[in-house]
């Protein structure tokens, strides 16, 4: 087996602070780099920070980092100015799935990189070739999908637009080496590898529910103790939101057909505003474990 290089860009970007992003600032900080995460006003910025601190702060306290809160935390800066993205080798855009704001973000991001910065953009499921064309640059372009949460999660999957250079996929596969994570490579496709199959099941499970079929937790047992899925369908969709499943749902439904239409019961508890574990309710009641 080839060894990769781990070498992470020593100065990195994210744009957005939120879960996701603060979680990819995390990874890329425990391991050495730079990181620069940059925010739409000082409040949310001033968010992403604590969010971030408290995460390493939780690494630290399991164990296995050999640097103090200090020391690493000296490596994290938080800002609302784009322009500062100028000195990053990578950039994560880790803001909401909604196609005008990723293509928005996506050139302004570029509009301050240096011209040989790669972009990235963690979107779950939309069209990497598609954002590539909006672009100045787009052989620096490519996706790097994380997982919720990003400390836990051992996968990051790469993915290739038709316009990404060749030579990004090695790149990228080492920076993933370095995160301690381990990549998949997939060309870009509607809903990647990883949301395709995991939303088909999901959505399954959410049908399954609707008919009666079985109970949530029951429907979860039957894939976590027959299929050895380390959580089941319905609660990961907890975890991830509801409201982020029923987007990426409905542009598979639009790029690939009827078999992922959204049930009615997520449409349902989405109006409702039951959208998982950040409102204390989704499949399952999570008020006592916020």
């Amino acid at each position: 087996m080839t060894t990769l290089p781990n070498t992470l860009p020593a100065k990195v970007g994210v744009l957005g602070g939120g879960r996701m992003g603060a979680g990819i600032a995390h990874a890329f900080l425990i391991n050495g780099s730079d990181v620069l995460v940059v925010e739409r006003d000082e409040a949310s910025a001033q968010g992403a920070l604590e969010r971030v601190t408290e995460s390493v702060a939780k690494s630290i306290a399991r164990g296995g980092i050999d640097e103090t809160q200090e020391q690493i935390t000296s490596r994290l800066r938080v800002s609302v100015d784009y322009a500062d993205f100028g000195d990053r080798g990578l950039v994560v855009e880790a803001v909401p799935e909604i196609w005008d704001l990723k293509v928005s973000s996506l050139k302004k991001v570029e509009e301050n990189l240096a011209p040989d910065a790669i972009l990235a953009s963690n979107t779950s499921s939309l069209s990497m070739s598609g954002l590539a064309a909006e672009l100045q640059r787009p052989e620096n372009f490519l996706g790097l999908h994380f997982f919720n949460p990003v400390p836990a999660s051992t996968l990051i999957e790469v993915v290739i637009a038709k316009q990404s250079a060749e030579a990004l996929i090695e790149r990228s596969r080492g920076w993933v080496a370095g995160l301690g994570k381990t990549a998949v490579v997939v060309n870009d496709a509607p809903g990647f590898a990883s949301s395709r199959l995991g939303v088909a099941i999901a959505l399954e499970a959410m049908r399954m529910v609707e008919e009666g079929v079985a109970s949530a937790e029951d429907i979860d047992n039957a894939m976590v103790l027959g299929y050895k899925h380390p959580t089941g369908p319905l609660k990961t969709t907890d975890i991830v939101g509801l409201d982020v499943r029923l987007g990426i749902a409905e542009y598979l439904h639009e790029t690939l057909g009827d078999r992922f239409a959204p049930p009615q019961i997520l449409r349902d508890l989405v109006e409702a505003g039951h959208l998982g574990r950040k409102t204390g309710k989704g499949f399952y009641d999570w008020n006592d474990a916020k």
